[in-house]
């Protein structure tokens, strides 16, 4: 008996790939499977549904080093406040670093002298609302953009998501988001037209003409994500949290996984994941990020009363091939 997961017949055919990158911190460390539990700025990357979850305000920065010995990182911004009492808005911005890039020419194979950058990036506006704290639905508008020079290629992206609490001290939670739901995308530009010999030359005139070649378009890398989890508590502060998640990729193999996180009275939290393709046998097959994640977060009261806090977040992802990705986060609080 086989086992297919996931669509592998269409795997490599969507584009956009950078929407599965998760900067954020936190939720890196779990491997991305925070569904049903992550809350605030990296909610945008996860599940919208949790932004509202935040106290006032949060920001966030970071930085991740992409495949360590590529040299490409992903900056980020996220920035969440609170609109009213239940409700919540956000705004994300991510760029793509991929450094320096040689020019190279089929004339000039071993390079012109000259660089270039691609510039990726995307801006994502969020709004989330919570119900009698039990019930958290949102969705989020992403903007899409790449580009080299001469040729781009843009796009919008929906996500929409829904959490749910219940226990004494909100122990178990449920969660469930749709990710990268969009319209194609093509590139387009200068840097796709070709100049040739007009065809059929009039009285034995030959001339130039300029074609525009056109590009395919793509799908973006849409998702289902489900995912449960539950706090054993330890004392009044103290907790250890055991999370699952399914992935349901309309591009590749689905995933699944499961993680664990340790909580030391909020102020330093421990956490570790492993995630699987489904159907995959084979390494030359599997998604970059499967196998073993991990991390951890101190949170640092700036204020008397611990109302406002400092986050320092890291995690390691294992990938295949490189070296791993590392991400750096540090949040705001109030």
């Amino acid at each position: 008996m086989k086992l297919e997961g996931g669509n592998p017949d269409r795997q490599g055919q969507a584009g956009a790939s950078e929407l599965l990158m998760n900067p954020w911190g936190r939720s890196a460390g779990l491997h991305s499977m925070s569904t049903s539990s992550v809350m605030g700025v990296e909610a945008m990357r996860i599940n919208i549904a949790g932004l509202s979850r935040i106290k006032k305000l949060e920001i966030g920065v970071s930085n991740n080093r992409l495949f360590s010995g590529t040299g490409m990182n992903l900056n980020s911004f996220g920035l969440g406040f609170k609109m009213g009492k239940s409700g919540a808005f956000g705004v994300e911005f991510a760029s793509l670093d991929f450094g320096q890039i040689p020019v190279t020419t089929v004339n000039q194979p071993a390079g012109t002298g000259g660089f270039f950058s691609p510039s990726f990036f995307q801006l994502g506006l969020g709004y989330s609302f919570t119900y009698a704290n039990k019930i958290s639905v949102g969705m989020l508008m992403r903007l899409v953009s790449e580009s080299i020079q001469d040729v781009s290629a843009s796009g919008f992206a929906i996500d929409a998501g829904v959490q749910y609490v219940a226990g004494p001290k909100d122990n178990f939670k449920l969660g469930i988001s749709l990710r990268n739901i969009g319209s194609p995308m093509a590139f387009g530009g200068e840097g796709l037209s070709v100049k040739r010999n007009n065809p059929d030359p009039a009285g034995g005139v030959n001339y130039e003409l300029t074609y525009d070649a056109r590009a395919a378009s793509f799908e973006l890398p849409s998702m289902l994500n489900l995912g449960v989890s539950y706090d054993f508590y330890i004392g009044e502060e103290n907790y250890i949290r055991g999370l699952t998640n399914f992935t349901s990729n309309a591009f590749s193999r689905d995933q699944i996984g499961a993680g664990l996180e340790f909580s030391f009275q909020s102020l330093v939290v421990l956490r570790a994941a492993y995630k699987y393709d489904l159907g995959s046998t084979d390494l030359e097959t599997s998604n970059i990020y499967t196998g073993f994640s991990a991390g951890g977060s101190v949170e640092v009261p700036i204020s008397k009363g611990g109302a406002n806090n400092l986050g320092i977040d890291y995690a390691f992802r294992s990938t295949n091939p490189f070296k791993g990705t590392h991400n750096f986060t540090l949040r705001f609080s109030f």
